[in-house]
């Protein structure tokens, strides 16, 4: 993702499980891409994979050992 594909803020958005302490990641579903980046510096560096990958990593969460 380029810089201007980092606005607008509204398009960020945070689980619903994320504690008050901040401690967590925020994504954007954009152009086939979905953006991941720090809750606590959302002008940071930021992580950006297609839909795919994002959706196989995703599906990997469910069905990890406990």
């Amino acid at each position: 993702m380029t810089p201007d594909e980092r606005t607008p803020e509204r398009d960020w958005r945070r689980s619903s499980y994320s504690s008050d302490n901040a401690a967590c990641v925020e994504v954007r579903f954009a152009s086939g891409t979905v953006g991941v980046r720090d809750s606590k510096d959302s002008g940071g560096p930021l992580l950006a994979f297609a839909e795919p990958a994002w959706s196989h990593f995703v599906a990997g969460l469910g069905s990890a050992p406990r």
